[in-house]
């Protein structure tokens, strides 16, 4: 059976697509990245915003459109929270709810009737993330969340929380890292609450991985401020740890923070990015910002530039408000017209621009290492530790992909805000080695 998997959204809809693509092929199963030959399409949709809706119904139309002859499961946030209108779309033949999620392969197998023999599960090193172009691997910890921000419908949408046992989460890891995979990036809709209903945390998940798993590199996804716990910071010392935390911000003004039901403020999450940079010097800081949430006057837009101004983000996602049928934030008052969003976005993403510029020219002169993930002898591409996309030009007749190297970084593209480099002592080695590793 040829497979193709799609999906919307979030990197923990593709950490879950990663899942079924390794559950499909152990089965015997191929995977095909042409839609049109496939036998069976499974689309992973979201529903995080009514245009992640449009979008999700848009790619389950065309999906049917393109290949009418396959077999079409759509599962994620959009099915789960409308199942029957997703189930009267043309071509839909299964629905699979985020709670079944986990068994997604399984309950496929078994409603479609899938038989095949398992000649591709006896071949796991030739059928992993590597082979799909992949050196970065995101990995499913938890799911659910037990709070409920005004403006977000994924909570709703995915449940109650759920912590995958640690065992799990590290013999995946091991496995992947078998095959090939430099980097692990841990995900889920509310990972600082991993192991809460199991005991555990995620600091003492991420100290275990640490010490059961050899992979080069493991990164945390999204996690909200306030979830930092204090033995998180000794574990950044471990240079396999990268120093990186995406901290969800949304808004510099605490009277909006206060409408959105968030649970930081100003004041605690500065305080929180000043004790990060005293202990992890060189951790980059991103964020997310929605602009035009209902009732933001000027003043309270003001407090968000200066806010982001101050603290000076490596990096921001920025995201126009748009109301979410189902969330309390939709009935809210003093809806901030399409222009005014549109301006404050266009502000935004300018101060977003000279921070990220700030911060690549104090790495001018620097040599960072670099796990490779695509290019060629005409110039290679990839990410330093701290999560910075690098560019170098590397020695002849060397494959560097999916390798860690030592580049020395001499200039900024200021069109793609990146930073380029020359690498040292790349002198060949089966793919996979690392030339260097440490703090960048």
């Amino acid at each position: 059976m040829r497979i193709h998997l799609k999906t919307l959204g979030c990197r923990l809809n593709e950490a879950e697509m990663e899942s079924w693509s390794r559950g499909f092929q152990a089965r015997g199963h191929s995977l095909t990245e042409a839609a049109e030959e496939a036998d069976l399409l499974v689309v992973n949709t979201c529903a995080v915003t009514e245009e992640a809706v449009r979008k999700s119904r848009k790619l389950l139309n065309r999906s049917s459109r393109l290949n009418p002859n396959a077999r079409l499961v759509v599962s994620g946030c959009y099915a789960s929270l409308n199942p029957d209108t997703a189930a009267v779309i043309e071509g839909v033949d299964l629905v699979v709810s985020n709670q079944q999620k986990e068994r997604l392969v399984e309950i496929v197998e078994e409603e479609l009737d899938l038989r095949v023999m398992p000649q591709s599960a006896l071949e796991p090193d030739a059928t992993g993330l590597l082979g799909r172009g992949r050196q970065r691997a995101f990995i499913k910890v938890q799911d659910g969340c037990r709070y409920r921000c005004s403006f977000c419908i994924v909570t709703l949408a995915r449940g109650d929380e759920r912590s995958r046992p640690a065992e799990e989460i590290v013999a995946e890891i091991n496995r992947l890292h078998h095959q090939g995979v430099q980097e692990a990036v841990l995900t889920g809709v509310h990972i600082g609450g991993y192991g809460d209903d199991c005991g555990s945390s995620i600091a003492e998940l991420i100290r275990r991985i640490l010490q059961e798993t050899a992979i080069p590199r493991l990164r945390i996804g999204s996690i909200e401020p306030w979830d930092l716990p204090d033995d998180l910071w000794p574990l950044f010392e471990n240079s396999r740890f990268m120093p990186h935390l995406h901290l969800p911000l949304q808004s510099g003004s605490d009277s909006v923070l206060r409408r959105m039901a968030r649970r930081c403020r100003s004041d605690e999450y500065r305080r929180l990015v000043t004790l990060a940079r005293e202990r992890v010097p060189e951790i980059n800081i991103t964020s997310d910002i929605i602009v035009g949430f209902p009732g933001e006057t000027e003043a309270e837009w003001q407090q968000t530039l200066d806010f982001v101004n101050e603290i000076e983000f490596g990096d921001l996602h920025i995201f126009a408000y748009s109301p979410r049928h189902g969330t309390k934030a939709a009935n809210l008052p003093g809806a901030v017209n399409r222009e005014l969003k549109r301006q404050r976005s266009q502000c935004l993403h300018r101060l977003n621009l000279q921070m990220k510029k700030k911060l690549l020219k104090r790495f001018l002169g620097r040599a960072l290492p670099v796990l490779i993930e695509s290019g060629d002898e005409k110039g290679w591409g990839g990410y330093t530790p701290n999560y910075l996309r690098v560019t170098a030009k590397g020695a002849e007749g060397v494959d560097l992909k999916n390798r860690i190297v030592e580049v020395e970084i001499n200039a900024i593209d200021d069109q793609e805000l990146l930073l380029q480099g020359k690498i040292q002592g790349a002198n060949g080695g089966p793919p996979g080695n690392q030339i260097a590793e440490g703090r960048g």
